[in-house]
């Protein structure tokens, strides 16, 4: 099998594309292994579908299904693409419903589904928390100084209310984010979802603009805009290598 490993904002995938659908959460448990594997975030796997240019399974390192990832559609669309599976226009289908995206070089935009209000502001352990869902359930609470993260607390959040957790920093009109990402079960160096739940949430706060740079753990930019229900998510994805393993 031949297996390609992308990085987007510091999010890292393993994508292939087959003909079969049947369940891989074996293989990315396998594939993900930073250790004795090839090392991910996830696994996406591109099989084909009758109505959008592809349809995708997507696995967490744990081996856990997830609904959406932000991250991981741009990666899988510039994979789709560059392997001519998909025009630069295209569509496929996830478990959080239809994906757009489109590629221009190594810049991915993904009009990511239609934000949901699932609590709106309470508190917990001193924090003020909104729990919101951008194809997944996020928690997001807004600090002052992203040093309050607390990796421990995260994980108790993450458990009681079966979502990832985002502390959001706003300064000068831009959001920065730190996020513990389920399946993961740790902080990930980004999470689109996340990002996109931040800023949601501090843009119905009226803290930032419609269109607003947003900064993750690795600190790569991205750029998040919305237009009435419409979301947008863009940045620069990379990909790493192509290999192949017997």
């Amino acid at each position: 099998m031949t297996y390609t490993k992308y990085s987007a904002s510091g999010n890292d995938f393993i994508i292939f594309h087959t003909l079969k659908s049947e369940d891989y959460s074996q293989k990315a448990i396998e594939l993900c292994n930073r250790t004795e594997g090839i090392g991910a975030d996830g696994l996406i796997v591109l099989i084909p579908h009758k109505e959008y240019d592809f349809q995708w399974l997507f696995y967490n390192s744990d081996g856990s299904t997830a609904s959406m990832c932000g991250n991981g559609t741009r990666a899988c669309a510039h994979y789709a693409y560059t392997n001519h599976l998909a025009p630069a226009n295209l569509n496929f289908l996830t478990g959080a419903g239809k994906i757009g995206c489109s590629v221009v070089g190594n810049i991915v935009e993904t009009q990511l589904t239609k934000p949901v209000v699932l609590k709106e502001s309470f508190e917990e352990h001193g924090l003020t928390w909104w729990l919101g869902d951008t194809g997944v359930p996020h928690l997001v609470t807004i600090v002052d100084d992203l040093n309050v993260y607390d990796k421990e607390l995260s994980r108790q959040m993450r458990i009681k209310h079966n979502a990832n957790v985002n502390y959001a920093k706003i300064e000068n009109g831009k959001i920065y984010v730190r996020t513990y990402e389920r399946g993961v079960e740790d902080e990930t160096l980004a999470c689109g979802t996340g990002m996109a739940a931040c800023f949601v949430r501090a843009n119905n706060l009226g803290l930032v603009e419609n269109c607003t740079h947003v900064y993750p753990k690795s600190n790569e930019e991205l750029t998040l805009t919305q237009h009435n229900d419409t979301l947008l998510f863009k940045g620069a994805v990379k990909k790493v290598f192509t290999t192949t393993i017997e």
